[in-house]
């Protein structure tokens, strides 16, 4: 697999969790509180794909605006990957 496949591959992935993660926070009662260690470990996994090059620091900022910006009841999006430091 070749860096482009990687990060491609990369983007997708985070792309997708995150809505995964977006869509069930906002259907279900306490959905911060409920999903909280799967979204830490999504904000961890951005920050190993960063400090691995696998995508930019200000690409994975993107991917949490954009998905932020299509589901603004979960709050806990507009954070960014930040959240796990």
């Amino acid at each position: 697999m070749n860096a482009d496949t990687r990060h491609d591959r990369t983007v997708r992935l985070l792309e997708a969790r995150l809505e995964v993660l977006a869509s069930a926070s906002e259907r279900a009662p306490r959905g911060e509180v409920r999903y909280e260690r799967e979204i830490i470990a999504t904000a961890t996994a951005t920050r190993h794909a960063i400090a691995l090059d696998l995508i930019s620091p200000e690409e994975a900022g993107s991917i949490w605006r954009d998905v932020a910006d299509r589901h603004p009841q979960a709050g806990w999006c507009r954070t960014g990957p930040g959240l796990a430091a």
